[in-house]
């Protein structure tokens, strides 16, 4: 790693200042009401779905889970992990571990030089890197199995790639451009992430997986990559059909394992997709609407204004100004 990026991530914390000078490990800091759950909304300023902090050194972090995707990269040293209760990996200068939403996770303590960066990531971030590397595949699936909820997610991921300087160079970047707050920062890291997936993907001889403890359902699995694949003509019939159900027991199924319906799932990617087109296109608002598989044009609007705070022109607008 760059030696001037991996002095200022080694710079103490006041929240490690505060450990050595013997205090304990402040929860606030991390969830408001439950302890065990680390908190995106207290770690990810208000509307991003991406971010970084160095981790916290000289204390041991106690069993806990998250609710987002955490990717933890070792600029440094070495650090124990203990995920789901039992699965221990040690993870090593330049490697990976990506824990899934809803896995269980404590470290031990780390010293001075183990140097590890957090990348706290919404699940919403993803959908450039899964369009650019497709739902077939060991990644896709593994982020498709954290939105499955708990008990049908991989729980983790670990990279033994020390040795690739493109993996390298790509998750210095990552890290790089939050640092030094890069303008249009999210949408290059959008594609640098899916970048990384593809050369990960290259990699699998250099992967540990840690399995779900249940078979993840198959019908969920199913319905997600209906939605990842086939959002503009997406329907549940398709899945019921594919899986030899009833339409109606492939949404309760969805909902129960989700939290959301079909139809949600169905309506964040959409709208998802149709905020992408808008900040990368020229294309016609009509258009987009037409290419995400909507047809009422005044729904579009309601729906992408409960979502945005904006009406599409507002937001095309907006979004080119913070790229100036």
């Amino acid at each position: 790693m760059n030696r001037e990026l991996l002095k200022q991530l080694s710079k103490i914390t006041d929240e490690e200042r505060s450990i050595l000078n013997g205090g304990a490990l402040d929860m606030s800091v991390y969830s408001d009401n439950m302890p065990s759950l680390v908190d995106s909304q207290k770690l990810l300023e208000s509307g991003k779905l991406f971010t970084i902090r160095p981790n916290t050194r000289f204390i041991a972090f106690p069993e806990h889970s998250h609710n987002y995707v955490e990717i933890i990269y070792m600029c440094s040293g070495s650090q124990r992990h203990i995920i789901n209760g039992s699965a221990e990996v040690v993870l090593k200068t330049g490697e990976i571990l990506i824990l899934n939403q809803h896995a269980s996770h404590q470290t031990d303590a780390a010293g001075l030089n183990d140097i590890a960066i957090n990348l706290i990531v919404l699940p919403q971030f993803f959908n450039t890197a899964i369009e650019m590397i497709g739902s077939d595949n060991k990644i896709s699936q593994f982020l498709f199995s954290g939105l499955a909820g708990k008990g049908h997610e991989i729980g983790y991921m670990h990279f033994n790639v020390t040795e690739s300087l493109p993996v390298q160079n790509l998750m210095e970047n990552l890290i790089w451009s939050v640092v030094n707050k890069q303008p249009n920062r999210r949408n290059i890291n959008q594609i640098t992430m899916g970048l990384l997936f593809l050369q990960l993907l290259g990699l699998t001889d250099c992967l540990i997986t840690g399995e779900p403890e249940t078979v993840p359902n198959t019908i969920v699995m199913s319905a997600l990559t209906e939605v990842e694949q086939n959002y503009a003509n997406a329907s549940l019939n398709n899945v019921a059909k594919r899986c030899n159900v009833s339409a109606a027991y492939v949404s309760s199924t969805v909902k129960e394992a989700t939290g959301k319906t079909f139809k949600e799932h169905l309506m964040e990617k959409r709208l998802t997709k149709a905020a992408s087109l808008l900040k990368s296109t020229t294309l016609s608002v009509g258009d987009i609407i037409v290419m995400v598989g909507y047809e009422n044009t005044s729904y579009f609007y309601r729906i992408f204004t409960e979502k945005y705070g904006m009406s599409p022109k507002s937001y095309r607008r907006a979004e080119k100004e913070k790229a100036i």
